[in-house]
C-alpha cells in the first residue's frame, strides 16, 4: 500500500512541477481518527515548491483523489499533514494475503544481498552464563532473526579468549580443588573462580583419573578440561534457549596470526600509539576522545581494546555489510575507541553499528536478589530457565529497549494469568486453534474462503488494521534494531483479538458470517505464531 501512496504522490508532484521531491514517508496516527496512515510530504516538500505546506498538501490531495479501490478518503490536516483512509475492501484483501501467505507473511526483501555479522554473547570460558548474559543472548539472537526476516544472509558470531591470566587462574581453581578432594588442601585465593561448577569439574576428573593428576600443573589437562566442560554447558545453556552459533572466534588466533601486532603497526604508522611509564598508548585525543588510553601494560599484558581492534579490523576484511555489535553496559567506555581506530585506518566504520544493552536485575516476590559474580552468588542462566521456562525467559530479556535497566520479577514470569504477557500473548494463539478445532467438530471447514465484505464491525475492523500492519512493523523493527516494539505491537494485536472474540461469536447460525470470522481468526493465528517465531517463543494451540 506505501508503493501504491508514494507513486501516486509522486506523480501529483510531478504535475506541479515541484523539482527533486523527497521520497514520501507514512506513519501511523496516533489518534485513529485522523486516518490510518499519515504523511507530512506537503512540509517537506514546500520550500523546493515554493508554496506554503497546506496549500501544496491541497494541490497533492487533488492530484491523488480520484476512484481507488484501496482509499477511501484522503484530506488535508493541520499545518500540511495528509491523512489517508482506507476502504474496507483493502483490510479484506490484506486477509486473502495473510493466508496465501502463511509463515511467510511479513517477510522482506530490504536486506536482500546484504551480508550481516552479529557478535553477540562472547563471555569467556571461565564459568556458567549468568542472567546478564542471557539478555545480551536473547536480545543478539532477535535482532538476528528480524535481519532474516528482512533479507539479510546473517551469521551468528561468538567471540573469545581461552588464553592469558583469567584462564591460567581458572586452570588453577580447578587444580586446588582437586588436589583438595585428594585431601591435600592448599589455600584457596579470594579471586580465584569460587563457584560450585569448578569443585564439579574437579571431581569428574577425580573420578575420571583418580590422583594422576596430582602433580599436573595448572596449565596443563586443569585448564584445558575446565574449558571444554564450561563451553560445553555454554551451548547446552543457549540451546534451551534455541539459540545456536555459526562461527566461534578465538580471540587468540589474533596473536598468532600476527593481526594484533599488525594493527599496532599500523596505528603507529598513523602516529597513534607511543610509549610512555613503560605502557604502550593509542592516543584516542586525537581522534576525539577525552583522553589516551592504555592498549599494553608495562607487564606487557594487552588491554581489552587492542585485540577487539584486530577483531574488528578482521569483521571488516570478510567483507560485511553490516557488523552488528551487541555488548554489556560495561564495554560503553571500550568501543568508542575500538571505533575510532578502524576510522583512522580508513576503513568505513558506518557498517558498524554497536549495541549497549543494560543490567538486569533479578526481583523474588518484591526483593532485588544480591548478585556477585566474584564470589559466585548469582542466579545461573539455567536456573532462570529451569525457575520460569525458556519462553519466558525470552519475552521478559525482549520487553523492555535495551537502552532502559530490566528488573526481572520472577514472581510475574511464574504467573498463569493475564497478567503475564506472555501468558495473554500465547492463550490468544491457543483461543484461537480451540476455536478452529471447534469449528471442524461443527463440520465446517476451517479453511474456507468466506465473504469477508460481512466484516465491518468496530472489532472486526480494528483488528484487521492491526494484522495489516505486521511486514511495516517487522521492517521497522529490524532496521531500527528494536525486538522489544514487535512485542508491544504483538501484545496490541492479542488485545485486539480478545476484544474481537468478547464482542462477536465466532461458530454462528450465519454460515456467511462464520466463514469470515474464521478467516479473520486464522489470519491473526498466522501473525501471532510469525510474531512469536521472530521473538524465538513457542505458539501453543492448547493451554
Amino acid at each position: 500500500m506505501k508503493d501504491h501512496l508514494r507513486k501516486k504522490i509522486a506523480r501529483a508532484l510531478e504535475a506541479l512541477g515541484v523539482p527533486e521531491a523527497p521520497v514520501p514517508s507514512f506513519e501511523k496516527p496516533r489518534d485513529p481518527s485522523h486516518g490510518d496512515l499519515t504523511t507530512n510530504i506537503a512540509m517537506l516538500a514546500a520550500k523546493a515548491a515554493r508554496r506554503p505546506p497546506r496549500d501544496l498538501a491541497r494541490d497533492i490531495v487533488a492530484g491523488i483523489s480520484g476512484p481507488d479501490a484501496l482509499v477511501a478518503s484522503v484530506e488535508v490536516a493541520g499545518p500540511g499533514f495528509i491523512n489517508i483512509r482506507f476502504t474496507e475492501a483493502y483490510y479484506h484483501g490484506v486477509m486473502r494475503s495473510i493466508l496465501e501467505s502463511g509463515d511467510s507473511y511479513g517477510r522482506g526483501t530490504s536486506g536482500a544481498g546484504v551480508t550481516a555479522q552479529v557478535e553477540f554473547v562472547s563471555a569467556n570460558p571461565t564459568g556458567p552464563l549468568t542472567v546478564g548474559h542471557g539478555r545480551g543472548a536473547v536480545f543478539g539472537d532477535t535482532v538476528s532473526r528480524l535481519l532474516e526476516w528482512t533479507g539479510h544472509a546473517v551469521t551468528r558470531e561468538y567471540y573469545f579468549n581461552n588464553a592469558g591470566r583469567q584462564m591460567r587462574i581458572l586452570g588453577d581453581s580447578v587444580r586446588l580443588r582437586y588436589l583438595e578432594l585428594l585431601g591435600s588442601a592448599s589455600p584457596f585465593p579470594d579471586d580465584y573462580y569460587q563457584g560450585e561448577y569448578i569443585r564439579e569439574i574437579a571431581s569428574r576428573l577425580r573420578n575420571e583419573r583418580g590422583d594422576a593428576l596430582a602433580s599436573e600443573p595448572a596449565e596443563g589437562e586443569f585448564r584445558r578440561r575446565a574449558e571444554a566442560d564450561i563451553f560445553t554447558e555454554i551451548r547446552g545453556t543457549l540451546g534451551r534457549l534455541g539459540i545456536a552459533f555459526d562461527v566461534y572466534y578465538n580471540e587468540n588466533t589474533l596473536y598468532e596470526s600476527g593481526k594484533v601486532e599488525e594493527i599496532l603497526s599500523d596505528l603507529r604508522k598513523l602516529d597513534l600509539i607511543y610509549e610512555q611509564d613503560g605502557a604502550t598508548w593509542f592516543r584516542a585525543s586525537a581522534l576525539g576522545g577525552d583522553k589516551d588510553k592504555v592498549v599494553v601494560k608495562g607487564t606487557g599484558e594487552p588491554t581489552y581494546r587492542l585485540p577487539d581492534m584486530a577483531y574488528h579490523r578482521e569483521k571488516i576484511r570478510r567483507g560485511y555489510g553490516l557488523i552488528i555489535d551487541v555488548l554489556g553496559a560495561d564495554h560503553v567506555a571500550t568501543y568508542p575507541d575500538v571505533i575510532a581506530a578502524m576510522k583512522a585506518l580508513g576503513h568505513d566504520t558506518d557498517r558498524i553499528k554497536v549495541l549497549i544493552h543494560q543490567f538486569v536485575t533479578v526481583v523474588r516476590e518484591g526483593e532485588v536478589v544480591k548478585m556477585s559474580t566474584r564470589k559466585a552468588n548469582y542466579i545461573t542462566l539455567d536456573e532462570l530457565i529451569d525457575e520460569v521456562g525458556p519462553d519466558v525467559v525470552r519475552y521478559f530479556f525482549l520487553m523492555r529497549g535495551i537502552g532502559s535497566h530490566l528488573n526481572f520479577d520472577l514472581k510475574l514470569a511464574k504467573e498463569q494469568s493475564e497478567a503475564n504477557p506472555v501468558f495473554y500473548l500465547q492463550y490468544a494463539h491457543a483461543r484461537i486453534a480451540s476455536i478452529i478445532r471447534h469449528a471442524a467438530s461443527m463440520g465446517i471447514d476451517p479453511a474456507g474462503e468466506g465473504d469477508l465484505s460481512v466484516l465491518s464491525s468496530p472489532e472486526e475492523m480494528d483488528l484487521m488494521k492491526a494484522l495489516s500492519g505486521f511486514p511495516d512493523m517487522v521492517e521497522s523493527c529490524a532496521r531500527a534494531f528494536e525486538p522489544h516494539r514487535l512485542i508491544e505491537y504483538l501484545h496490541e494485536t492479542a488485545g485486539a483479538f480478545h476484544r474481537f472474540y468478547h464482542a462477536h461469536r465466532v461458530v454462528t447460525d450465519d454460515g456467511t458470517m462464520t466463514a469470515a470470522r474464521i478467516v479473520l481468526a486464522r489470519g491473526t493465528m498466522i501473525v501471532l505464531k510469525n510474531g512469536c517465531s521472530i521473538l524465538g517463543i513457542s505458539a501453543p494451540e492448547k493451554m
